[in-house]
């Protein structure tokens, strides 16, 4: 598995003290379109893994986290860098269009 899952308590390392930025997908194991985006998410993480780290957060297993960014709806990705928050995407989208949003990010 090429994608990170992240914690609550991992968060701060794992995300904002990154020395390249991080792709967290919030998503959760009932979420339908989470999980259709799941296995596009791990190729990109292959592709582009000496550009980005893809990180995924459960948020019924951590819920302080997604409470502070203001997650509401998911899946929900949002891009770090040096950490802070610098894009977010919200909903499922094709494999190509994900890979696309996420490069012209970063």
């Amino acid at each position: 598995m090429s994608t990170k899952a992240v914690t609550d308590a991992s968060f701060e390392a794992d995300v904002l003290q990154s020395d390249k930025p991080v792709l967290v997908d919030f998503w959760a194991e009932w979420c339908g379109p989470c999980k259709m985006i799941g296995p596009a998410l791990e190729e990109i993480s292959e592709e582009l893994k000496d550009r980005v780290t893809i990180a995924k957060m459960d948020i019924m297993e951590n819920t302080a986290v997604p409470g502070q960014i203001g997650v509401q709806s998911i899946p929900l990705m949002v891009l770090f860098k040096d950490g802070k928050q610098v894009a977010q995407k919200l909903g499922a989208a094709p494999k190509g269009q994900l890979k696309s949003w996420l490069e012209s990010v970063l």
